[in-house]
């Protein structure tokens, strides 16, 4: 659910609070698991929706509206907030200023320019941060139980685009050409630059928020980005959370699987291995907490009762090679 000339193409439109208790009460009679809210969200649809989410008994997630504060959608309900979006404003002195200029950005540019501008005001956020302002945000997540899902994959793979290395990966064989296409991405040298300062601090917020105790969970947002891989970039996630978010591999992967089943309510059924449990299980040829990138070091897996061995799941990747080189 987003406002106006939303960013992503068929996302529920409100630009009121009576168009967002509508569109609450039609995602709950479709079935939906959550709501998902979006940046572009008017102040008094995000209230609604908010409110109407709790009388429906529907949690909602998603982007941090630039309308909201993250200290009110914590103390809302708002269940996780993705990307960080939100995080750094929130801790900046000039954070009503910034704000104000945000949603007025919003409401004039174009999605592509106000997603440039944004940028251009989460850096300027960054230079009055408050680390009183930090400190009290991050105890508000952790009091109100506000998940954080940062998606280091997709900042690291904007900044690393200039990267020979990084862009020849060899898993993009297994990506269909209309995503290869449509991963054809240039960026500027200040736009570039600007986001290297970008990723830096938000590898900060995410070892200063787990350090301060506020719950995490792995999320990649593929496929989107560019050389952000559906399955393979959860390991990466696993991998940045570990060398850039200060976490232990255990920790990690907890964040993967434990925690991911609290979140849903379905520790019961999920997140760990134990008699009574569904097992779908990844069996390593090696220790992931020696080493986290041992994750994918994958000898098979134990999927709905079915075991399929390395055999055959290299069996499947070389399908889905084939076929893309059909296309």
């Amino acid at each position: 659910m987003d406002g106006p000339k939303p960013f992503v193409p068929g996302a529920l439109v409100a630009a009121n609070a009576a168009e967002g208790r509508e569109a609450v009460r039609k995602l709950k009679k479709m079935g939906a698991d959550f709501v998902k809210v979006y940046t572009k969200l008017p102040r008094e649809a995000y209230l609604a929706i908010a409110d109407e989410a709790k009388k429906q008994d529907l949690p909602f997630a998603g982007h941090l509206p630039e309308s909201v504060s993250a200290a009110e959608a914590s103390d809302l309900g708002q269940k996780s907030i993705e990307h960080l979006t939100g995080v750094e404003l929130a801790c900046s002195d000039r954070e009503d200023e910034l704000r104000r200029e945000a949603v007025a950005v919003l409401a004039k540019a174009d999605n592509q320019a106000a997603m440039e501008l944004l940028g251009r005001i989460s850096a300027r956020a960054a230079d009055s941060f408050s680390d009183k302002k930090a400190r009290a945000l991050y105890a508000r997540f952790v009091r109100n139980g506000t998940w954080q899902v940062p998606t280091l994959t997709v900042p690291r793979s904007l900044v690393s685009l200039d990267d020979p290395k990084f862009t020849a990966d060899p898993r993009v064989k297994y990506m269909p050409p209309a995503f290869r296409s449509y991963w054809s991405l240039k960026l500027s040298p200040e736009t570039a630059a600007m986001l290297k300062r970008a990723y830096k601090r938000a590898t900060g917020l995410v070892r200063a928020m787990h350090q301060a105790g506020v719950p995490f969970l792995a999320g990649t947002d593929t496929p989107g980005v560019r050389h952000v891989f559906p399955g393979f970039s959860l390991h990466d996630e696993l991998a940045l959370l570990v060398a850039e978010g200060g976490f232990t591999p255990l920790e990690a992967l907890q964040a993967a699987t434990r925690d991911p089943a609290r979140f849903l309510g379905r520790e019961k059924d999920l997140g760990t291995v134990e008699p009574g449990k569904l097992a779908d299980l990844v069996l390593l040829s090696a220790d992931p907490l020696a080493d986290i990138h041992n994750t994918t070091k994958i000898a098979a897996v134990m999927a709905n009762g079915r075991l399929l061995p390395r055999r055959e799941l290299d069996w499947m990747l070389a399908e889905v090679e084939a076929a893309n080189k059909k296309k």
